[in-house]
């Protein structure tokens, strides 16, 4: 791997909700990791960037990978009566399909399996994300144009 793969990782790194990234390859190690620091986002469009109090910064060192962060805090479990419709994905959840168009799914709208209820980015692709179950949803956990994990609650939904 030489120098220019390496600093496009980075960029990659930088660009994305990666929080550490490690490559192994014969006798070379190269791990990434974005510095765990709270990051306020501002987005008003679609075509705005998000603006960083503080930027994200790397290093690149031969660590061993036993050096993990700890893992977030998870949110607090949601009613029993509730059924949650999570993120498949790593990427950028948006409630429309276009600036201009209506929220795909708001608090009160009625789904059913297959109805799109957001879409998420992921490098460049805009994914339609359906609700497997019929019902009403009851509150909207994320805030448009924000980053989402794989598995983070987006909806929830009061099965009809």
């Amino acid at each position: 791997m030489d120098y220019k793969q390496i600093q496009e990782l980075i960029k990659m790194v930088n660009k994305s909700n990666i929080g550490e990234l490690t490559i192994e390859q014969k006798d070379f190690k190269v791990t990434i990791k974005q510095k765990e620091e709270h990051v306020a986002q501002i987005v008003s469009s679609y075509q705005q960037a998000p603006v960083y109090t503080q930027a994200p910064q790397q290093t690149v060192a031969n660590q061993p990978a036993s050096a993990l962060p700890p893992a977030a805090d998870k949110p607090a479990a949601p009613a029993s009566n509730t059924i949650t419709i999570k993120s498949p994905m790593i990427g950028t959840f948006y409630r429309k399909s276009a600036p201009d168009k209506p929220n795909l799914a708001d608090v009160g709208t009625e789904v059913s399996p297959g109805k799109v209820v957001c879409i998420i980015e992921a490098m460049k692709l805009f994914n339609e994300i359906e609700s497997e179950v019929k019902g009403k949803i009851v509150k909207v956990l994320i805030e448009d144009a924000s980053p989402v994990e794989y598995d983070q609650p987006l909806f929830l939904v009061e099965p009809a």
